[in-house]
């Protein structure tokens, strides 16, 4: 199942022909597609996905896309053919998850308990940790200020407590937590790259 192509986007034509083919050719005012999106909508939350209505759109407009380079579906129902292309969704959803995943633990390995530890980052040989916390500090200033105390707060405290404190952040910011856990790499990454820059000209 093939993934929508990024210069693809969903035009009237192409959700006129979606609205048809759920209604086989019928009129029903747009019933039968909100229904599909609701069942759609209530397949992933049984799947535990954190974007369930945006993921019933993306099937949807999957389908929409295929009947605009086919004409019409006619081998299977139109539900039946939803469910189909949603498992595919799902398993895709799912793949990149699980991706992003194994690149925070990466990024989150063993000692990587503070953004103030040595251990935090990786040294090239001969740099000192004077120089490394030099170096930290004056990226952490260069962040932007919800920047920095994201980061700081992410990785304060022991294990347990990091756990409770990365939930209450999530929840004072309206993310999910794997969404905090991506924001929190992608900063990890700019401090990274900037203190092996820094320690590199000292």
């Amino acid at each position: 199942m093939a993934e929508l192509k990024k210069d693809w986007v969903l035009n009237p034509g192409a959700f006129q022909r979606l609205l048809e083919w759920l209604e086989r050719g019928g009129d029903s005012a747009g019933d039968g597609y909100l229904e599909v999106r609701r069942r759609l909508t209530a397949y992933f939350d049984r799947k535990n996905c954190h974007s369930s209505d945006e993921l019933a759109d993306e099937t949807l407009n999957r389908i929409a896309r295929k009947l605009e380079e086919k004409g019409t579906i006619i081998d299977v129902s139109p539900l039946h053919y939803c469910y189909i292309v949603a498992k595919f969704v799902f398993l895709e959803s799912f793949r990149r998850a699980k991706l992003t995943e194994n690149r925070a633990t990466e990024f989150l390995a063993s000692d990587c308990h503070s953004p103030d530890s040595a251990a935090a980052f990786e040294l090239n040989a001969g740099d000192s940790k004077e120089k490394l916390f030099g170096c930290l500090e004056e990226c952490l200033n260069e962040l932007a200020v919800e920047d920095r105390e994201l980061i700081l707060e992410y990785y304060r405290g022991g294990q347990r407590v990091k756990i409770e404190r990365r939930s209450e952040l999530a929840n004072r910011l309206s993310l999910t937590a794997n969404a905090l856990c991506i924001r929190a790499c992608r900063i990890r990454n700019k401090l990274e790259a900037c203190v092996k820059t820094c320690s590199s000209r000292k």
